[in-house]
């Protein structure tokens, strides 16, 4: 982006400060648009990131059962506030030929969260982008987290949380693969 660009969008957020009754020559706010349009660009790098860049598989050496990542913590914004909505996820995958390093499995929902989102696209992103690029038997996003849009405006409810899931394949067509993987979630 271009400096020209940069000072387009710091004019656009001390506008929106002013519309909302702030004085924007306030000695605290001098910078506050600076800063926000750079807290902008980081809190959704991930629409300058390609999830296929992070699809580094390796040969699974036979291996068939279920891969699982818990609790991994993220934040996004939900698309219609533009709030955060936080809490974690955990993305699992049966290898069929291939397997990627768990770290991985992070940096897509990284990825996928650092955009506006809402919770249902993201976890049927993360599972969409395991059964491309890594062809699992089957694949599961299950995500937890709370939205400030409805703790801070509108209802204003504390500690709900909402719960999404998304599964592909043998996780959803076969009921015992499924079980496996809610035994495994709750730590059994």
């Amino acid at each position: 982006m271009t400096r020209h660009e940069d000072l387009k969008i710091e004019n656009n957020i001390a506008e929106v400060m002013q519309y909302i009754g702030e004085d924007v020559t306030r000695e605290g706010l001098l910078e506050t648009p600076s800063r926000v349009r750079r807290a902008l660009l980081e809190i959704c790098a991930g629409y300058r990131m390609n999830p296929k860049d992070v699809f580094k598989t390796f040969d699974s050496d036979g291996y068939d059962q279920i891969v699982l990542l818990r609790n991994v913590h993220f934040f996004s914004m939900c698309e219609h506030h533009m709030l955060p909505f936080y809490g974690t996820a955990s993305i699992a995958y049966i290898p069929d030929k291939r397997v990627i390093g768990i770290s991985k499995l992070a940096r897509l929902l990284e990825i996928y969260s650092k955009r506006l989102q809402i919770q249902e696209r993201l976890c049927e992103q993360v599972t969409g982008d395991l059964e491309t690029y890594l062809q699992p038997k089957g694949s599961a996003c299950i995500i937890k987290a709370t939205h400030m849009c409805m703790n801070m405006r509108g209802i204003k409810t504390r500690d709900a949380e909402m719960v999404t899931s998304s599964l592909k394949g043998a996780f959803l067509n076969e009921p015992s693969c499924r079980m496996e993987l809610f035994n495994l979630l709750k730590g059994e």
